[in-house]
């Protein structure tokens, strides 16, 4: 595979840390290099080691790269590990425990043992301000002596950052920016303010987005300091980094506003994805890797956005890709219950020691083994260009399973290990489409990560989903994404007002702000008159407590915004209402965009490569392997058969077909739909 090398193109690297890989994707001299390499505990070892494999693969030094993109998950690991930085919290006098009242809902509405998450702040760390302000302005100025005091108690507590979040300060910032100004003249740690991080109403959700930024702040800054400083010394450029809303930044921009990358790495594959062209309603983004499975949506050629999202249990506010997570990847343990029932996941064997047929010395059966039982792994493949599979390593731990669950040996394991994993993706999938009113029947189904494309097709079936796309570099494709991310800020200012009582002119004035706000981050090199800003308003109807996102245009035409969230809600909703629409919060969004490679896909070798016996049907097939990079464009490949690329496996079962586009995407088709 190779690009459109009619013009020069710089060098570029994407690099996206997984559970278990890292994948790495090098655009040199209009030639793409894809490797995998085992995550490292410091994810920044691992980061370069890739790094430096593929420049050697392609024969270029670490000095020639002229962009480095990054996606990692040390954010999402410290909030789900909960090993983050020692945060205090100061808010208003009577506030201190927001976080741990937060909503009167409960996880599980039935289940009276259900238990929230634990704060992130402990209660000792929670410090009160006897200031006020209400949403008209200031009532009570803080006390600077009162900051002073507060701050030599946090000396001596040896905080590692601190959240400020005062009642109101989204409408009113003027003392919490005092506070803020006061601590970070004085303290050497992080300080994230409500007013910076999200300024919006509703405090449990303010407070807690804010000291989720705080919380991860510390390990962000070590993390990027440690890799930029192994770039500066390989001679590579600082990378940019990958933020939750599907666009890059420059490390500077994210260490300041941290709490933005908590879903960096999902966010580029979903982004990449949306660039597959379907004849369908949309697509349905399956990412499939070592640890977990992220599923998406995708429609009208965008990805889906959220800002209502919860990780760990705690809501986070900042614009995300709508992302839902299960614990099912290639690494997932299988296991049996207390009741004998056969369960997999969510414990993941990781990339160390890895499933039992890494050789890594893990014992425990994992959908990895379970594939390589299944022949659709075949026993010569080396994962990762070096990871070579010991099949009797898979079927003994596979056969301890077997004992325990009481079922006929290794392959009764293996088939129920493959089963009840791709139950629990498709449950995922549901999650996104039949609870939120999409029926995935009228959507295409999008496979990529290392192990996504191997049991797509199958989980195809039991949603009735009849197209399948598999992009090309699929196991490396969040990597893939990230050589042509745009760059992307946002901003947002809640005003809550009437619709039909809107100022126009403080309306204007509010969008010049956020505009000023977002352009402002934009990185070096980037003209402000080269990127767009968009505009949106969350509205709803008047009494509701829940709001809904339309996009808007500048000048503000008023009947235009009733109109498109009359039509907004009759969509969601299935109706629409005569009651007032009121103005929640005003939106922003900077847009920096990057050209994407134009990947030009030349098989040059016959495809087929062999052929192994792999189980369709309740029984072992003898089936063709072909190889994904020497099937000729428009050549279709009639199921069962195999089809092998470096990174990752596809899988086509019997009475479906694949077909190989001009960009080197693999579309799989049910022979009924063709």
């Amino acid at each position: 595979m190779s690009t459109d090398a009619s013009e020069e193109q710089p060098t570029v690297i994407g690099v996206d840390v997984g559970g278990t890989f890292t994948d790495v994707v090098l655009l040199a001299d209009g030639e793409l290099t894809t490797l995998k390499v085992p995550t490292t505990k410091d994810q920044s070892k691992g980061v370069m080691q890739g790094l430096t494999r593929a420049c050697s693969a392609a024969d270029i030094a670490p000095s020639e790269i002229d962009a480095f993109s990054h996606a990692m998950t040390v954010s999402v690991n410290a909030l789900l590990e909960e090993n983050g930085a020692k945060t205090a919290l100061i808010t208003t006098e009577g506030f201190r425990d927001v976080l741990e009242i937060g909503r009167q809902d409960r996880p599980a509405l039935y289940d009276l043992n259900a238990d929230k998450p634990t704060p992130l702040v402990p209660r000792r760390r929670r410090f009160e301000l006897g200031e006020r302000a209400t949403t008209e302005g200031i009532e009570r100025p803080v006390d600077d002596s009162e900051i002073d005091r507060l701050v030599d108690t946090i000396v001596d507590s040896e905080i590692e950052s601190v959240a400020v979040c005062l009642l109101h300060a989204y409408a009113h910032p003027d003392n919490e920016k005092r506070v803020a100004a006061r601590l970070r003249e004085r303290l050497d740690v992080p300080v994230s303010a409500s007013h910076e991080v999200l300024a919006e109403f509703r405090e449990y959700e303010r407070s807690s987005t804010t000291v989720v930024d705080a919380y991860v702040r510390p390990p962000i800054e070590r993390y990027l300091s440690r890799l930029e400083g192994r770039a500066v010394d390989a001679g590579v450029p600082t990378p940019r980094i990958m933020q939750s809303n599907g666009g890059i930044a420059d490390s500077e921009t994210v260490r300041k506003r941290a709490v933005t990358t908590v879903l960096s790495g999902p966010a580029a594959g979903v982004t990449s994805a949306s660039a597959v062209e379907t004849d369908k309603e949309g697509l349905i983004t399956f990412d499939m890797g070592g640890t977990s499975s992220d599923v998406s949506l995708v429609r009208e050629g965008g990805a889906e956005i959220t800002t209502d999202a919860k990780i760990g249990g705690r809501p986070i506010g900042v614009p995300m890709v709508d992302v839902h997570t299960v614990g099912a990847g290639g690494g997932s343990i299988g296991w049996v219950d207390a009741g004998g029932a056969l369960r997999v996941g969510p414990e993941s064997a990781g990339a160390m020691p890895g499933p039992a047929a890494y050789g890594r010395g893990g014992t425990k059966p994992t959908v990895t083994d379970a594939n390589l039982v299944l022949g659709y792994i075949g026993d010569d493949a080396e994962l990762g260009g070096d990871l070579s599979l010991d099949a009797e390593a898979a079927r003994t731990a596979l056969d301890s399973l077997a004992a325990e669950a009481g079922v006929d040996g290794p392959l009764a394991a293996a088939r129920g290990v493959y089963r009840i994993a791709n139950a629990n993706m498709t449950r995922a999938i549901r999650a996104v489409t039949v609870e939120r009113g999409h029926d995935p029947r009228q959507f295409g189904l999008c496979a990529f990560g290392g192990a996504g494309p191997m049991h797509a097709a199958q989980m195809a079936e039991t949603l009735g989903v009849d197209r399948v796309v598999v992009p090309y570099a699929s196991g490396v494709r969040s990597a893939f994404g990230l050589l042509s991310a745009d760059e992307k800020h946002d901003a947002a200012q809640t005003v809550r007002t009437p619709l039909s009582a809107v100022d126009s002119e403080l309306i204007d004035e509010t969008l010049s702000e956020l505009r000023s706000d977002v352009l402002s981050r934009l990185g070096s090199g980037v003209d402000e008159t080269a990127a767009r800003v968009e505009y949106a308003a969350d509205l709803r109807y008047s009494g509701q407590s829940f709001e809904l996102t339309v996009p808007i245009s500048r000048p503000v035409d008023i009947e235009t915004v009733d109109s498109a969230f009359h039509a907004a809600h009759e969509q969601n909703s299935g109706y629409r209402m005569d009651d007032p629409v009121e103005l929640v919060t005003l939106r922003a969004t900077a847009v920096a965009e990057r050209e994407p490679p134009a990947v030009v896909y030349e098989p040059e070798a016959p495809a087929q490569i062999g052929h192994r016996e792999a189980f369709f049907d309740d029984e072992f097939v003898e089936t063709p392997i072909y190889n994904r990079g020497e099937i000729a464009v428009d050549h279709s490949v009639g199921g069962p058969a195999i089809i092998e690329a470096d990174e990752s496996t596809t899988v086509v079962p019997p009475t479906w077909t694949a077909t190989v586009s001009a960009d080197g995407t693999l579309r799989l088709r049910r022979e009924d739909s063709i």
